[in-house]
């Protein structure tokens, strides 16, 4: 159980392989609707209700992943605030240079 949950954390934390998968599935779906219509099983309640089901997981999960996105740029924004760029640069300079008068 602890070899898939560190395949499934490792494979969220690729942006790169979750859109080529969101990508392939929503091909897979889009082909999905004429096949749907030409085997009637649009009007099954079954297919329908699975299809309902997917539609419903699919949702929370882009929902999820999106609100993951925006704690990390909220984690990268407090640390770069928290970073004093300036002050470490001016620190640089005054312990590597010296100001002597010229002769």
């Amino acid at each position: 159980m602890s070899v898939a949950r560190g395949l499934w954390a490792s494979v969220q934390g690729d942006p790169v392989f979750m859109r080529r998968v969101n990508g392939w599935l929503t091909i897979f779906w889009i082909g999905m609707i004429p096949v749907s219509l030409v085997t009637h099983w649009v009007s099954s309640v079954v297919y329908v209700s699975a299809l309902s089901l997917w539609a419903l997981v699919s949702g929370h999960w882009s929902a999820w992943q999106a609100a993951r996105v925006e704690v990390n740029q909220e984690a990268e924004a407090k640390r770069r605030e928290a970073e004093d760029v300036a002050g470490e640069v001016v620190e640089r300079l005054v312990a590597e240079t010296s100001v002597e008068p010229s002769t």
